[in-house]
């Protein structure tokens, strides 16, 4: 599967952005999806998931009340909803597409990442 992330850009804190991570190739209903995050100098880490049924998770409480993963299968696309930015939420952010066949096999695949800066 291919995946390619968009929405990023420059936001305001308070300010709202809406990621968008398209996916082509194989099924997409099949794979679960997650948001992830690489501030400058750190590790890439966990924002939000959300399985191929539709079960979400986030990474904190405080981004749950702020971070809305969705998914429309329909259009081979996963959302993350960011409300009420904050400067630390600057970071590139990338889309992971998971799919486990089985309980001994797991593939991973990463998209491109997007830029998001919040100006304070």
């Amino acid at each position: 599967v291919q995946l390619q992330a968009s929405g990023g850009g420059l936001v305001q804190a308070g300010g709202s952005l809406r990621l968008s991570c398209a996916a082509s190739g194989r099924t997409f209903s099949n794979y679960n999806m997650g948001w992830y995050r690489q501030a400058p100098g750190k590790e890439r880490v966990f924002v939000a998931g959300i399985t191929w049924s539709g079960i979400r998770t986030y990474s904190t409480d405080s981004l749950k009340g702020r971070f809305t993963i969705s998914r429309d299968n329909a259009k081979n696309t996963v959302y993350l909803q960011m409300n009420s930015l904050k400067p630390e939420d600057t970071a590139v952010y990338y889309c992971k597409a998971t799919l486990v066949p089985s309980t001994r096999e797991k593939y991973d695949y990463w998209g491109q990442g997007t830029q998001v800066t919040v100006s304070s």
